[in-house]
C-alpha cells in the first residue's frame, strides 16, 4: 500500500517527523516548525504528555481559562473551563455572576452507580441458564474479590449483577448486567477487569454444570466491557428567581420568562432544535470534563443517550414559571472522577482541581452540571433577546483580526469601530483593507 510504514511506533519522536515530512508535508520545513514550536522545553513535563497517547509528534494547545463567581450550594468556585469556541467562557461567565446573587446554582447528585455488561449466546433453555446464574453468580463475586476488595474497604464496589434476556432482538443473546459503586473514580479500569473476570468465570463454570446438555455447555462470551449510558449516575442544577428580576433588552421579566419558556419547550418537542440547544449545554460540561481530566467523549455518548430514552431526542434542561417564580433545571447523567487517570498525572489538571478547591466526584457532578446550566441560560437568553450572533461574533472579532495579522494598533481601532456596527466577516476584512490604504 503506498506511503504505508511498518513499525512506526518504535521510532524516535524525531524520526516520525522526518517519515512524516518525507512523505506527507509539501512545506516540510514549515510543518516540521510547527510541529517542534510545541514541544514543551522541559524535556521531563514533555515526556510526561508524550507518554499520555501512542506516536505523538506534538502538543496540541486549547485555551485553559476561568470562568468566576460561581456560586454553587452557596460555595464560590472559579471554574476551569478548556474549550476553543469564542464565547462560551465569557457567557458562562456572564450567567454565573447574574445567578450568583439570586441563590446561585441548588445542586443535587441523585445517584452514582455504572453499568456494564457482559455480552454472552447461550443455545440451550431459559430455565437451566436461569438456574445456572444463581449458582453461579456467588462464585463470579469471590473470583473478583482480589480486584473489588480496595474499592470495597473506600465504600465502593460491585453492586449487583442481574440475568437478562435479549433473546428477542437477537437469538441466543444474553446479558449479564452489572452494577458498580466507584466512589471518587471514574472507575472504567475497575469495571472493566471486573466484568473480564465474570465472563472467564461464567464460561469456565458453564463447562462443568451438571444440568446443562452438551449443547447448552457451549455457552460463549462476546464481550465484556462497561456502558458509557449511566442513567443512574445522574446530577441535578436548578436556579429560580422572581419573574420580576429580569429585564433583557428592553423586555419586561414576564414577556423575557414566557419567551424564554417557549423557547426551552420547542427544543422539548423539536429534535433539530434539541440537538444544538443541547450542544450548548455540553459547550459548558465538556470544557470542565476536560480542563479536569475527564473523558468528555464517554460522557457525550452517555449524556445524548439520555435525551433520548424516551424514544425522542429532546432538550436537556427544562423551565417553568410556579406563583411568579422562574425555575430552571437541569438532569444530566455524568460519570466523573477526580482520582485515578490524567487527575493524578496532568499538572493542568491537578491545578484545576485545586482551583476547584480538591472537589470530590460528586461535588465535580454538581460543578459541571451548573457550568451546563448556565451556558445554556445564557445561550437561550441572547436566543430570544438580542439574537446569538451579537455576542458570539462580539467575541469572535479578535480570532477574524488575528486570521488576518492585524497589528496591535489595528486591532484597538477595528474594535472600537464595530462596538456599534453588526459584525460579519466581510466588514471585518473591508475595514482592515481601508484602515492600511
Amino acid at each position: 500500500m503506498k506511503n504505508s510504514i511498518s513499525g512506526f511506533s518504535k521510532l524516535s519522536k524525531e524520526e516520525k517527523i522526518t517519515w512524516l515530512s518525507k512523505t506527507y508535508l509539501k512545506n516540510a520545513t514549515a510543518a516540521v516548525d510547527v510541529l517542534k514550536q510545541y514541544w514543551n522545553p522541559d524535556a521531563k513535563l514533555q515526556q510526561l504528555h508524550d507518554e499520555f497517547t501512542e506516536n505523538t509528534v506534538s502538543n496540541f494547545y486549547l485555551p485553559f481559562g476561568i470562568a468566576p463567581n460561581f456560586v454553587i450550594n452557596e460555595r464560590s468556585y472559579a471554574v476551569p473551563m478548556v474549550v476553543e469556541e469564542s464565547s462560551v467562557i465569557a457567557a458562562a461567565s456572564k450567567a454565573a455572576k447574574f445567578w450568583a446573587v439570586r441563590g446561585g446554582f441548588k445542586t443535587k447528585v441523585l445517584g452514582t452507580k455504572k453499568t456494564g455488561q457482559v455480552h454472552f449466546m447461550f443455545p440451550g433453555k431459559k430455565e437451566n441458564l436461569i438456574s445456572f446464574f444463581n449458582h453461579c453468580r456467588p462464585k463470579m463475586l469471590e473470583q473478583t474479590q482480589h480486584i473489588s476488595k480496595n474499592m470495597e474497604k473506600r465504600g465502593g464496589g460491585i453492586v449487583d449483577i442481574e440475568l437478562k434476556d435479549k433473546t428477542r432482538e437477537l437469538p441466543n443473546y444474553y446479558q449479564l448486567h452489572a452494577t458498580f459503586e466507584t466512589l471518587d473514580a471514574m472507575g472504567a479500569n475497575f469495571i472493566n477487569s471486573c466484568l473480564e473476570q465474570f465472563g472467564k468465570t461464567f464460561e469456565f463454570e458453564a463447562q462443568k454444570f451438571p444440568r446443562f446438555s452438551a449443547e447448552e455447555k457451549q455457552l460463549r462470551v462476546v464481550m465484556a466491557i462497561l456502558s458509557n449510558y449511566v442513567p443512574e449516575c445522574l446530577v441535578r442544577a436548578e436556579v429560580n428567581c422572581p419573574v420580576e428580576e429580569f429585564s433583557e433588552a428592553g423586555i419586561d421579566g414576564k414577556t423575557f420568562a414566557k419567551k424564554f419558556i417557549q423557547a426551552v419547550k420547542i427544543a422539548e418537542i423539536e429534535p433539530i432544535r434539541a440537538v444544538t440547544h443541547n450542544k450548548g449545554i455540553m459547550n459548558g460540561v465538556d470544557a470542565v470534563v476536560l480542563a479536569t481530566g475527564n473523558d468528555f467523549r464517554a460522557v457525550e455518548a452517555g449524556v445524548h443517550a439520555f435525551a433520548a430514552k424516551d424514544g425522542k431526542y429532546t432538550s436537556l434542561t427544562h423551565a417553568k414559571v410556579e406563583n411568579g417564580i422562574f425555575y430552571f433545571w437541569i438532569e444530566i447523567p455524568l460519570a466523573l472522577g477526580t482520582v485515578g487517570g490524567l487527575t493524578n498525572l496532568h499538572p493542568l489538571v491537578k491545578a484545576a482541581l485545586e482551583i476547584l478547591q480538591r472537589p470530590s466526584a460528586k461535588e465535580l457532578m454538581e460543578i459541571a452540571a451548573a457550568a451546563g446550566l448556565a451556558q445554556n441560560f445564557a445561550a437561550v437568553k441572547s436566543l430570544v433577546t438580542t439574537g446569538i450572533q451579537k455576542g458570539h461574533m462580539k467575541m469572535h472579532l479578535l480570532n477574524m483580526l488575528n486570521q488576518h495579522q492585524a497589528t496591535d494598533v489595528e486591532k484597538a481601532t477595528i474594535i472600537e469601530q464595530f462596538e456599534t456596527r453588526p459584525i460579519t466577516h466581510s466588514a471585518v476584512v473591508k475595514a482592515i483593507e481601508e484602515l492600511r490604504q
